[in-house]
């Protein structure tokens, strides 16, 4: 190692300089000073909310304060990333250990017999659970579940609690635990970027808020309820045209007098200034999932003057709507195999349209539904129970319509009428052709 006069130690380093808000320079650098802000503006934008645990959020300070000096020696951006890796285990231990309050359950599998064991920090927990190996975890909803008191007992724990959702989120939770072993158990060097290095800093805010119970706004893990507003789509019979906009504008069309048009009302996500919109509304069909958010009809068909005596007369609101994990039935019926439905809208299917076999998915949108229990019907691997390995669904029941109501219905909730048949000229066809593997 070469000694390091003080001066020499002041010295920028010349790679975090080509780091810019527009991306990397390869031509050109920021200054110093410009950097400097720039760095720490990055890492400023990810806190954490109040109710996370001191421990965890000192930790989290530490790596936030830690990015910065990134600007004179480039690779504290990688011991950062690799920390930061680390500090997510440390927040799921935290959490753990305040959810049960000092007071940890056990339930012997061979006597059903309960132990409680006082615990006031994670090395006696594990201390426990060395001596009594075979034991399950008792959780809140009176089950039991196996658990190890690793990084991966500790996921399956969060999950079952609720604290952590989403299906696709599985994935990038087993790509962090695969990645943080790899830090623990490191096979060679490694140099990560700032870029890099902030999105995991980003990603690791956004589980330990989750941990917590507060979803982020705009997040990329767990996002807080996304706003619906209220839309209209117009389109003209011949199909060739359609037309999206905010329903605040319907006070200023008027019905084409060369040929008649269809319009209806819904609620969905559509904000094209902030450029957040549901591409598949123009697929649009009112009983079947086709969206990548819901979508909800409100009014419709009808024409444009209707729709604006209706709209001005209900004044409908927007809503936040959370899409993470929601559940989709799917039927297959023979060959047939039909796009994902809600389970209000199946409940309220004539008998004659609930024939053949059908599942309940859980999914964050539903193409994946779809596409998993097309994989089911063919044989190609995915899992028939629980949460699948091989893509972003877990199947929650398979069999007669009967038997996966009672799994996706809440009797206590008042049925839903059937939603009028309504799908746009640009809509999926509802049934496709699948052939059951042999």
């Amino acid at each position: 190692m070469i000694v390091k006069m003080l001066d020499e130690l002041r010295q920028v380093d010349d790679r975090t300089l080509r780091f810019t808000p527009m991306g990397l320079s390869p031509g050109g650098q920021m200054s110093p000073e410009d950097a400097a802000e720039f760095q720490q503006q990055v890492v400023a934008q990810f806190e954490l909310v109040p109710q996370v645990t001191e421990s965890t959020r000192n930790s989290f300070d530490d790596l936030r304060k830690a990015f910065a000096y990134g600007l004179f020696c480039y690779e504290i951006f990688t011991l950062v990333n690799d920390r930061a890796l680390l500090v997510l285990e440390q927040a799921l231990r935290d959490r753990f250990i305040e959810y049960y309050k000092g007071t940890v359950t056990f339930v012997d599998p061979k006597n059903g017999c309960l132990h409680d064991a006082d615990v006031g920090s994670y090395q006696e927990l594990h201390d426990v659970i060395r001596k009594n190996r075979s034991r399950k975890l008792l959780i809140s909803d009176g089950q039991s579940i196996k658990f190890n008191g690793m990084l991966s007992g500790l996921y399956s724990w969060a999950r079952r609690m609720g604290m952590l959702r989403g299906q696709h989120n599985r994935a990038v939770e087993q790509a962090i635990a695969s990645l943080r072993n790899m830090t623990a158990h490191p096979a060679g060097y490694h140099l990560i970027s700032p870029v890099d290095a902030a999105g995991t800093l980003s990603d690791l805010a956004e589980i330990i808020n989750h941990l917590w119970g507060v979803a982020t706004p705009g997040g990329r893990l767990y996002p807080a309820p996304i706003r619906r507003e209220i839309v209209v789509l117009v389109w003209n019979t011949a199909g060739t045209q359609l037309w999206i906009a905010l329903a605040d504008g319907l006070s200023d069309a008027l019905d084409p007098d060369d040929q008649p048009w269809q319009c209806i009302i819904v609620r969905a996500v559509f904000r094209p200034v902030q450029h957040i919109t549901d591409h598949g509304l123009r697929e649009f069909d009112s009983r079947y999932e086709v969206t990548s958010y819901p979508a909800d009809l409100l009014w419709g068909p009808g024409s444009i003057t209707d729709a604006t005596g209706w709209y001005a007369e209900h004044r409908p609101e927007p809503d936040d709507c959370d899409y993470l994990d929601r559940i989709f039935v799917v039927r297959h019926d023979g060959t047939d195999l039909y796009l994902p439905m809600r389970p209000s809208v199946a409940a309220a299917l004539p008998e004659t349209s609930r024939s053949g076999r059908w599942y309940a998915v859980k999914a964050d949108h539903p193409n994946d539904a779809y596409q998993h229990v097309h994989t089911l019907i063919t044989g190609a691997g995915c899992a028939r129970r629980g949460p699948c390995t091989q893509c972003h669904a877990e199947t929650l029941a398979i069999g007669r319509y009967e038997e996966i109501e009672t799994v996706v219905c809440d009797p206590t909730v008042p049925a839903s009428p059937l939603p009028p048949d309504i799908a746009t000229p640009w809509a999926h066809p509802r049934v496709r052709f699948v052939a059951p593997s042999t």
